[in-house]
């Protein structure tokens, strides 16, 4: 009878069968393509190498993870900064990256513990130390942690990332040619300082700089925080433990308080800056060049929402492709993939195209980062002319830019975490299935190095005042090109409309660019109005750009989804033959899907009718049918091992369920209950006091 019964229930289908179906036909070479998106075949073995050695060093265990306690987690980051610091030193410099970029994904707790020495505390002396500073610090162990563990002190409990806003006092003693640093208010605490808890021994400390009752503004101070011998607090500095946190609790965020702390007065960073023995203080004209060093963070944070958006993807997609969840009905039916639905090729397809637009995105931030820092650091102290002007000009479109795309790009990868998350179901709601770590780990992103609606309006401003420049004859940088003809005081975007009604039309990528221009050129011109309109009123330039925040903050956010766009299009073109067909319908679907979700915005232009909105809506619904035939091997084109992509439900070979009750149970082993003698069994054993009532008969009802 079981047998028979059996019969009449759908017919499970092998899970690994499953998956393996999805990489019959590619309509691309899967390598290929992982090669492409890597840089090339040596760079993709690389990668493939490091991953290897960390899968096998038992330093490196991360199944566990989710069971771990906040000191064990702690322990666990800190067993690895040495080995990890040996290679650092020992390796070139593209592997150290790409090392580091691999652990950005697989610890990203570890990645932000030892990231702020090398990256954060170290990047301070790389960029604002004098030649002879960098020696000095970098012969007491700086560079390899032999003997200095540094950390980063720019927060303040009062304060965040307003650098000009800081409380903390470094005031020069020409007596003794001291500084002493102090912490004048409870709000002038340094806070989110990560590493300072337990590790660090030094701190690149931000601190308003006052010279003979003068102050000349926030300047970076190295301070020793701790004997590097006893590890005892120096004195006049008192530090304690911010805790348990959303997440990323491998760092031990701490804060600080300076009490009438002396330092030398060389331990003044002065690449440009200088103060004198005799306290004249020495400001070059290329001061303000020294932010440059501040954006690297943004740049690796559009890399990051990259990495981890391929890897949440990867467990979405993969999962989606085994899973198996209602169908036909009828006996002895399989039932249907959740990929094959098509209101879950729109929940995760339109996300892997805004994937692939960031992957793109951040290669080419990086590359313009990189060159800019080239050219800063051949600039002479003392240079001026042209090239300080190019200079400072690049600067300011660079920061404009990775301010717009850190937070835009940390936005969506958080959307993408959550969205992959839910697809999963239940499952997506266990520790152990990978997204919800992620979702905690990655969040911070959105706040840390800028609040992303304060980076996003620093977008909107320089977007404001570069079209009031070419308004007074002052060139438009490339990616602000669609810009010209709107600057002018009357000028529209009216007249650029959609030329045409078909679908292959509508959606074609260049109409997409120049759809999407379209909307960027009319909000910034609304942004100018807004802000015209508040000089108009007799604000100060400063108050009329809070009055225009709204219209800003808009502006920037089209402006980013056209520089997205655009910067996906080029690496279209420059892509190989064999690999544009799908990456070409990617950026397509990447351009409509976004305009659909913004149809108001393009009705308003005036580029796309509602007839066209339409069109793209039907244009997504193929898109997206025609990405899902290559949905897995697009997963697998990101080249992440089942190492990095921890979790049971994105397995390379489809055995979810197998391995998913292997890591649970094993984790968990069964064991006695610890309370059930001091809770449990007092509740159930506990005396009824109350009145029973009548027994319930239920068979005479």
């Amino acid at each position: 009878m079981a047998g028979a019964d059996a019969d009449l229930l759908p017919r499970v289908a092998n899970p690994m069968e499953s998956i393996a179906s999805e990489r019959k036909a590619p309509s691309f070479p899967i390598r290929d393509l992982t090669y492409w998106l890597d840089g090339g075949k040596r760079v993709t073995e690389m990668k493939e190498r490091i991953m290897l050695e960390l899968e096998r060093d038992p330093l490196w265990r991360v199944s566990d993870h989710p069971n771990l306690t906040l000191a064990e987690t702690r322990e666990r980051a800190m067993s690895k900064v040495r080995r990890l610091a040996d290679l650092a030193v020992s390796r070139p410099l593209d592997e150290t990256m790409m090392r580091l970029s691999i652990v950005s994904v697989v610890d990203p707790g570890f990645w932000t513990r030892f990231g702020v020495h090398f990256g954060l505390f170290f990047g301070a002396l790389q960029g604002q130390a004098t030649p002879s500073q960098l020696a000095y610090w970098l012969e007491k162990g700086a560079l390899s942690m032999q003997g200095i563990t540094g950390c980063f002190g720019m927060t303040e409990l009062g304060h965040g990332s307003n650098v000009a806003g800081l409380e903390t006092m470094a005031t020069l003693d020409e007596k003794t040619d001291e500084f002493i640093i102090h912490s004048p208010t409870l709000t002038a605490t340094k806070w989110w300082i990560g590493g300072a808890a337990h590790t660090a021994t030094h701190c690149a400390v931000y601190a308003q700089l006052f010279v003979k009752g003068k102050c000349y503004g926030t300047k970076t101070f190295v301070v020793q925080l701790r004997d590097t011998k006893t590890f005892q607090l120096m004195p006049g500095v008192n530090i304690g433990d911010l805790g348990k946190k959303m997440g990323r609790d491998q760092i031990d965020n701490g804060w600080i308080q300076f009490t009438h702390v002396r330092i030398p007065r060389s331990n003044m960073l002065m690449k440009h800056t200088k103060v004198t023995r005799a306290g004249d203080v020495i400001a070059p004209p290329l001061a303000q060049l020294a932010y440059g060093a501040l954006i690297q963070g943004r740049v690796s944070m559009v890399s990051d929402s990259a990495n981890v958006a391929k890897r949440a993807l990867t467990i979405a997609t993969r999962y989606a492709s085994v899973r198996r969840q209602f169908g036909s009905g009828k006996a002895g039916e399989p039932e249907t993939k959740l990929l094959d639905y098509p209101i879950h090729q729109h929940r995760l397809l339109p996300l892997m195209a805004q994937t692939f637009a960031m992957i793109f995105a951040a290669r080419e931030m990086t590359a313009n980062y990189q060159q800019l820092m080239s050219v800063l650091g051949e600039l002479g102290e003392d240079d001026e002319g042209p090239a300080v002007k190019d200079a400072i000009k690049n600067l300011k479109e660079t920061h404009a830019t990775s301010a717009g795309l850190k937070a835009f790009c940390t936005w969506m990868c958080l959307n993408i975490i959550d969205q992959c998350r839910q697809s999963l179901g239940g499952h997506g709601y266990s520790a152990y299935t990978g997204l919800s770590q992620a979702y905690s780990d990655f969040a911070v992103h959105c706040t840390w190095e800028g609040d992303n609606t304060i980076l996003t309006l620093q977008c909107g401003r320089y977007l404001v005042a570069t079209a009031l420049d070419a308004r007074n004859g002052q060139p438009l940088p490339d990616n602000l090109s669609y810009l010209r003809g709107v600057v002018s005081s009357g000028g529209s975007a009216a007249g650029k409309a959609c030329k045409g009604d078909s679908i292959e039309q509508v959606s074609a990528l260049d109409t997409l660019k120049a759809a999407w221009s379209s909307v960027a050129a009319n909000a910034i011109r609304s942004a100018v109005r807004d802000f015209e309109a508040g000089l108009a009123k007799g604000l100060s330039k400063d108050n009329a750009y809070e009055f225009s925040s709204a219209s800003r903050l808009h502006a920037a956010r089209m402006h980013t989804y056209t520089y997205l766009l655009h910067r996906f299009a080029a690496q279209v073109d420059q892509s190989p033959p064999k690999l544009r067909p799908v990456l070409t319908l990617l950026a397509q679907l990447f351009g409509a899907h976004s305009a659909v979700q913004h149809s108001g915005e393009f009705l308003q232009s005036g580029f796309y009718s509602g007839a066209h909105v339409e069109t793209l809506k039907a244009f997504v619904n193929t898109a997206c049918g025609e990405v899902r035939k290559d949905a897995v091997p697009l997963t697998d084109a990101f080249g992440y091992t089942d190492y990095v992509v921890n979790s049971p439900l994105g397995r390379y070979d489809g055995n979810v369920y197998e391995k998913y009750f292997d890591l649970v149970t094993s984790l968990n082993p069964a064991k006695p209950v610890p309370y059930f003698d001091s809770l449990i069994k007092p509740l159930l054993e506990r005396a009824n006091e109350s009145d029973p009532g009548p027994e319930l008969e239920i068979d005479q009802e």
